[in-house]
């Protein structure tokens, strides 16, 4: 069978593409700019195009048709609309990556299942992926386009330290504040519930829906079924450096009235929320899918690659000094009130 992956190489698609590249039922195609070609296993076949170049995609893609498609990297209707004039008639099944944070905040039930109701009025990101899917849904409904949606949430490598609070240069300054002994600002009281999936786990379940008779006009969500607060997700990195948790703790609302980061959109429509996932949808369609990969085993083998690879470690000195005027300033008031 023939794939083709637009993107290919990003947190949730590399260990997909690596995965699928030991499969010997797959001949696996790459559709990017060819930036990171190199970390590429070698049977891959990388076709160089600019996907929002819709010309240069389709004279690079020719007459080739394949089994299944899957977009990594769109993000507004308008990329999923190029792609339907791209691949109507020339796949079998065309996958999409949407976002579990498309799901109604606040939520009515903190378990959710692909029946969750689809509405964040805090997060354009959010919006963009619900108008993404109903274009698709539209498409399916009207001319038989072969979708099926997929909804991760919090997926992570081992490149990134997964957070809830950092700034816009990811997650390294957090880590460099507790290997420095200063404490690190935790929305809430670090007591809501997460889930964290590695993304070879997530690799698993969307493989198996991959050619999958079952998933074709489907949406699923694939994540662990393991729950973490953030207190044990914080705790579990700083035990893995070797050092004190020291948290401070701050409302989410102030955060994203005290910044110009997007604490809106990525705690109050999101990381805020406690979130229980139901994944028994999925496992009736791939039943041999389990996560393995427990979220204080996983964090300890990202921890040791991001201390050993120096171009992960991206200092956000900005970042930094925000935490500490924002502790500083909520020290000053506790002060003032006693």
């Amino acid at each position: 069978m023939k794939a083709l992956f637009i993107g290919g190489t990003g947190t949730i698609s590399m260990a997909i593409t690596r995965q699928l590249a030991k499969d010997p039922d797959w001949e696996l195609y790459l559709l990017n700019r060819g930036s990171r070609t190199s970390q590429l296993p070698e049977n891959i076949k990388v076709i160089n195009a600019d996907i929002n170049n819709e010309q240069q995609a389709a004279e690079a893609l020719g007459d080739m048709t394949f089994d299944c498609v899957c977009d990594f990297i769109g993000f507004v209707p308008a990329q999923l609309e190029r792609d339907y004039r791209l691949f109507n008639g020339k796949t079998k099944q065309f996958m999409y990556i949407s976002s579990a944070s498309a799901y109604q905040k606040p939520l009515s039930d903190y378990r959710i299942n692909e029946g969750t109701p689809l509405a964040n009025p805090y997060w354009e990101y959010s919006r963009n992926k619900i108008a993404c899917e109903e274009f698709l849904m539209k498409m399916y409904r009207e001319n038989g386009f072969p979708v099926t949606i997929i909804r991760p949430s919090h997926t992570y490598d081992e490149r990134s330290v997964p957070l809830g609070v950092h700034g816009d240069k990811g997650s390294w300054q957090v880590v460099k504040r507790m290997l420095e002994g200063k404490p690190v600002i935790i929305h809430g009281d670090g007591t809501s519930l997460w889930t964290m999936t590695h993304n070879s786990d997530f690799a698993k379940g969307f493989i198996g829906l991959m050619g999958n008779i079952h998933a074709i006009g489907e949406a699923f969500q694939i994540t662990s079924d393991e729950s973490v607060t953030w207190n044990q997700i914080y705790k579990a990195i700083a035990d893995t450096l070797g050092v004190e948790f020291k948290p401070y703790y701050v409302p989410s609302d102030f955060l994203h009235a005290v910044s110009n980061y997007d604490f809106e959109g990525s705690l109050i429509g999101d990381k805020a929320n406690s979130v229980v996932f139901d994944n028994s949808k999925l496992k009736k369609a791939v039943p041999d899918f389990v996560a393995t990969v427990r979220y204080d085993q996983g964090i300890r083998s990202t921890i040791e690659y991001v201390l050993a690879h120096e171009e992960f470690q991206i200092p956000d000195p900005e970042f930094d000094t925000w935490c500490d005027k924002v502790i500083n300033a909520l020290e000053n008031a506790k002060k003032e009130i006693n």
